[in-house]
């Protein structure tokens, strides 16, 4: 049970580096009627050069109403480094929101209260103060000219590209909920100042709510570390490889299970357009997910059962019956047969021997029965170019998802399924999944990928085996 409003532990975590200067006016500006609220102030001297913990220290002995803890780290952590220690530190400490809050006097304490408001009600699970929010505020609050425009151009590209909406995704004012901060995979991210934006990623990617309030901009004498071209090109190098991670390719930390593809002409919709209509049928699919497809075949009126590993949120509402089996041990017998179709879909490349269960699904078909599926196509361009360039490794998803096992061109898949006693009948080469590329991004963003589409759809018509990135089948036994 989530304690109520006013039993939630609050933690201040002030993060500060050569702060000696500014650290006890940052302590004496938080507000007296908010400091009853706070179960633990922490100050982590991110080890200084200057007398910064010493200050904390004396702050300490005379501010009895502040339960502040003071530590100076025996080495330097880095901005992002220092974070990921007091975040911890929080989890241990059995903290429910935690402040972020700079030692130098940039943010304005007395907003605490406005900060944690959201997240202490639940509305939100991160709350961003944000200097864009009130029109003009930024620059009448001292900031440079040059860095208000980077900080507009900046936001405005990972916006698109990630398809958020927030005001800024430079500011260093945030709180969250420290069950939310346990969802995320610290040690991922950077020690340095770019780690702002990767929790800020790996919190959309796990979808987080992040709420904005609006706060003063105060530019005084303090000394910035930050190196700003190199802060550029690292925040949009990972907000770059979110998107592409989300796209399907390359590594990351995306939480997302494998995304099923329903939209119109995708390999999913496809393959329930291939199963005919006119009476009802038995029909079996393996790797059914969380049952989306065989849930469009439910909804036309045939009975379905799905198999997959565990049981998916929704699947059994969705199917007549659900198995959970492991498909590489074979087809389990609750399934026990006379199934007019069998699908496959994007399933076989998973499987240690697809030709096993192949030949084991002949017995479970009705006679005339038909398996309808759909396969990657590891002679498209992409994988194609990845070999050549030397960098077979694998992707979050697509062609080289990190679950795939066994890999077919058009040839070796006509082969195997020769092979275990199939004939091919219908035979679809499907072009690359617009619609999912299109999905997290902008509507500029869905623009440009819809035009690559058009542009791949040529090359699919073609050159099939090159541009197709999925075969859709139908096999019937000979």
């Amino acid at each position: 049970m989530s304690p109520a409003p006013d039993d939630v532990k609050i933690g201040i975590l002030v993060v500060a580096y050569n702060a000696a200067s500014t650290l006890a006016s940052v302590l004496d500006r938080i507000p007296e009627g908010f400091r009853d609220r706070i179960d633990q102030v922490m100050v982590s001297d991110d080890a200084s050069s200057d007398s910064t913990f010493l200050v904390g220290l004396g702050y300490r002995q005379t501010a009895a109403d502040l339960p502040i803890t003071v530590v100076r780290q025996d080495a330097n952590l880095g901005y992002g480094g220092n974070q990921k220690w007091g975040y911890r530190w929080a989890m241990e400490h059995g903290l429910d929101v935690v402040v972020l809050l700079h030692g130098d006097g940039q943010y304005a304490p007395e907003l605490l209260p406005d900060i944690v408001a959201p997240l202490v009600d639940r509305r939100a699970d991160a709350v961003m103060g944000s200097r864009m929010m009130d029109r003009g505020g930024a620059r009448d609050g001292g900031m440079p000219l040059y860095k208000w425009l980077g900080n507009r151009i900046l936001t405005t590209a990972q916006n698109r590209l990630v398809g958020a909406s927030l005001s800024e995704w430079h500011s260093g004012y945030r709180a969250y909920r420290v069950d939310a901060l346990r969802t995320l995979d610290l040690d991922a991210m950077s020690d340095d100042f770019d780690f702002d934006t990767q929790i800020l990623l790996q919190l959309i990617d796990r979808r987080h709510r992040i709420d904005e309030i609006p706060i003063p901009t105060y530019y005084g004498d303090e000394i910035s570390y930050v190196n700003g071209l190199r802060y550029a090109k690292d925040i949009m190098g990972h907000t770059a490889r979110h998107r592409l991670r989300r796209m399907g390719f390359g590594e990351g930390t995306s939480s997302e299970s494998y995304e099923l593809k329903v939209d119109d002409g995708s390999s999913h919709r496809v393959l329930a357009d291939m199963v005919p209509d006119g009476r009802p049928l038995r029909i079996l699919d393996l790797g059914c997910a969380d049952g989306v497809v065989g849930g469009l075949l439910v909804d036309r009126g045939h009975e379905v059962i799905g198999v997959d590993l565990q049981a998916q949120p929704g699947v059994a509402d969705r199917l007549t019956d659900f198995v959970a089996a492991d498909l590489d041990d074979g087809i389990p017998d609750d399934a026990d047969g006379g199934f007019d179709i069998v699908l496959v879909a994007d399933v076989l490349e998973h499987l240690r021997d697809p030709m096993s269960l192949l030949v084991e699904l002949r017995s479970r078909l009705v006679p005339g029965g038909r398996v309808i599926g759909s396969i990657p196509n590891f002679a498209h361009w992409y994988p194609r170019a990845r070999v050549v360039a030397g960098r077979f490794d694998y992707d979050s998803r697509g062609i080289l998802d990190r679950g795939h096992v066994r890999f077919f061109t058009r040839r070796s898949f006509r082969s195997l399924v020769t092979e275990a006693g199939y004939q091919v009948g219908d035979w679809r080469t499907l072009g690359l999944p617009v619609e999912v590329f299109a999905r997290g991004g902008s509507a500029g963003v869905g623009a440009l990928l819809r035009t690559a589409g058009a542009i791949d759809r040529v090359g699919v018509a073609g050159w099939p085996t090159l541009f197709g990135y999925q075969f859709a089948f139908e096999l019937r036994v000979t």
